[in-house]
């Protein structure tokens, strides 16, 4: 009996054997939402040559909503089934129901899950499976080998400073860690589990960290952040996309390293190791992990160049169009000298009846400013700045200096200098802070801009140059492990567009790919009909 799985824990489904529909239901990012009254129906195939004593149902949802009844062929193998307790907390829960031989048709097959008529509340349905009794585990083991495949994994995030009660939105977390064997192309650990991590840490070049534990599905993670000024937070995150390489990675910070290790001072290649790290902060300078068959490993990048190894500093781009908020510790509304103003191109101004002032901007996307410029007043060069420092924070509440002034002095009105950042770092917020100015008991500027350094031609991503560290393989010893950098841009990381509103609409129908569910012509020609059977009476 081929393996028969739906899984609603991503987007699109992952399908064997089967061909979903559904009925008053909604597709949420980690499971499908049964209304009352709605059910999903699984269309799978047993062999016409094979004979099954007894299968099992395995139907797995989340926390512990409205009951269920399960039909296979017409025929209930539950009825108002509740969902097993789960203390609150909307973990999966797992029913398990036992199914005589004599109820699996040879050739199609019809499982319906269903939220009764009348019924409160949603059933959240993550997952069904159907195996033989005596091979229980043979959906999950192709589930998970199909599920590591998707090695493109993103969360949405959560942190709250320890002994809190409300956790605040963070930024995504985006990561791809794949180690590709040299010899024939094999992913280390093709049992399944490659690039699936239980544990990851990793250290910005701000100085930031953050440690976490992931669940075995990867629906989630649990950790803690410290951030570049040393405060500490609980990390929490939520599965929000897998995808199978190299989608989801344009325009992040992929790097791909040809790598060695080293067996008593002898180094031998290894193979290829794809790592993309991307917690919306600083780029990421150390990252470590255990993978779910006990491997562990450690790498540290940009060592070949030295601490924090440069890259080529290419063309300046003003970013200052990207600030959608700008706030001030005090300004002159009455005569409209306001902070809004700095980021204008007119000879308007922002004054402040202070000596000392701070700025605070926010922009649309965290950037690593490289380059600031500030601009002087009209009038009154005894309010302008002459010490400052420029900082920068992840999420308003922490802030990490970046640049510091004194003795600053502008020659002359609307004088525009420019300023550089020693070691730009990613930041979604940065504060100008004002400690003295030339004498007066006010402050004032005309413009503030902010400048990041694009990329070399070499691609939009950064990339390190080498990487050093150690793998230590289950049950093994630790050997050395090193990487060359491979040249980009990369052909297998373009965009794949065609066809997009077309899948997305054979998503809601099915909510599923069609082209999983194959396995040979006849497979095919089956599953077609059956398509086109399902378009045409919806």
């Amino acid at each position: 009996m081929e393996p028969v799985f739906a899984d609603f824990s991503t987007d699109p489904a992952q399908l064997s054997n089967a061909l979903v529909a559904h009925h008053r239901c909604g597709i949420a990012p980690s499971h499908l939402a049964l209304g009352a009254g709605g059910y999903v129906r699984l269309d799978f195939t047993v062999g016409e040559r094979e004979e099954v004593a007894e299968a099992v149902v395995a139907v797995t949802v989340l926390g512990a909503g409205a009951p269920m009844d399960v039909l296979l062929n017409g025929k209930a193998l539950a009825e108002e089934l509740a969902t097993p307790e789960d203390g609150g907390h909307g973990d999966p829960r797992v029913t398990v129901l036992s199914v005589p031989g004599e109820l699996l048709a040879a050739g199609d097959n019809l499982l319906e899950i269903r939220n009764p008529e009348g019924a409160e509340g949603l059933l959240r349905l993550r997952a069904v499976t159907v195996d033989p009794a005596h091979d229980r585990e043979r959906s999950e083991r192709a589930r998970a080998a199909r599920t590591a495949g998707r090695s493109v994994v993103a969360f949405t995030t959560e942190v709250r400073a320890p002994g809190a009660t409300v956790w605040q939105a963070g930024p995504r977390l985006l990561f791809h860690i794949d180690h590709i064997d040299h010899i024939d192309g094999v992913h280390s650990g093709d049992s399944g589990e490659r690039a699936v991590p239980a544990h990851l840490a990793w250290r910005g070049a701000d100085g930031s960290e953050a440690a976490i534990g992931l669940r075995a599905d990867l629906s989630g993670f649990q950790g803690h952040r410290t951030t570049a000024d040393g405060a500490v937070v609980e990390y929490r995150g939520t599965l929000a996309d897998r995808r199978a390489y190299p989608e989801g990675t344009a325009g992040a910070p992929l790097h791909r390293f040809s790598t060695e290790e080293g067996h008593d001072g002898a180094w031998s290649p290894s193979g290829e190791l794809r790592l993309l790290l991307d917690d919306g902060g600083a780029p990421v300078r150390r990252v470590s992990w255990t993978d779910r068959r006990g491997t562990t490993a450690s790498v540290v990048l940009g060592s070949a160049g030295g601490p924090a190894a440069r890259e080529p500093v290419g063309e300046l781009r003003n970013i200052t169009r990207t600030v959608v908020d700008v706030e001030a510790s005090d300004e002159f509304d009455l005569v409209g000298e306001v902070a809004e103003n700095l980021l204008t191109r007119s000879w308007s101004k922002w004054l402040a009846n202070d000596e000392t002032a701070e700025l605070d901007f926010t922009l649309e996307r965290p950037a690593a400013v490289a380059v600031y410029r500030l601009t002087s007043a009209n009038d009154a060069p005894e309010r302008d700045p002459r010490d400052w420092e420029l900082q920068g924070s992840h999420d308003g509440g922490h802030w990490t200096t970046v640049d510091s002034r004194t003795g600053e002095r502008f020659r002359q009105r609307h004088e525009t200098k420019e300023y550089a950042v020693a070691s730009p770092a990613s930041y979604a917020h940065y504060r100008l802070g004002i400690t003295s100015n030339q004498g007066s008991d006010q402050t004032q500027l005309s413009r503030v801009q902010f400048l990041v350094a694009e990329a070399p031609a070499a691609g939009p991503a950064r990339r390190a140059a080498d990487f050093t560290g150690y793998r230590t393989p289950r049950g093994g010893d630790p050997v050395g492990y090193r990487g060359t950098s491979v040249p980009g841009p990369w052909s297998d990381t373009s965009g794949r567009e065609e066809g997009e509103e077309a899948g997305q609409a054979l998503r809601k129908l099915l909510a599923g790919d069609l082209g999983d569910t194959a396995r040979g012509l006849d497979d095919a020609a089956r599953l077609i009909g059956k398509l086109a059977a399902y378009l045409k009476n919806p």
